[in-house]
């Protein structure tokens, strides 16, 4: 069963490739969705796929690439936007 999270994580995720990581995990493991840096220095993540590749993408958002720190994250699922591929977006404007 395809499901949609909106995630938020929060440390040092921006300026350390977090975003591109990010696509290149979802793009791996079959996640759609989008990855964005926020004003406030998090990164906001929408994503879907089947509920155990979720499960091994947010491993993936727990630790980030090489050089972040995750120092937390918040998650709740979401209504499916039936995304076709995983985009990163700039900045979020609001």
């Amino acid at each position: 069963m395809i499901k949609h999270l909106d995630i938020n994580v929060q440390g040092k995720v921006q300026g350390v490739g977090f975003r591109y990581a990010t696509k290149a995990t979802a793009d791996q493991l079959g996640v759609r969705g989008t990855v964005k840096n926020e004003k406030d220095g998090s990164v906001s993540i929408e994503a879907e796929a089947d509920e155990a590749l979720l499960d091994l993408f947010l491993d993936f958002c727990h630790e980030g690439p090489e050089g972040a720190e995750v120092t937390s994250l918040q998650q709740h699922e979401g209504e499916l936007k039936n995304y076709r591929n995983f985009e990163v977006l700039k900045r979020g404007l609001f």
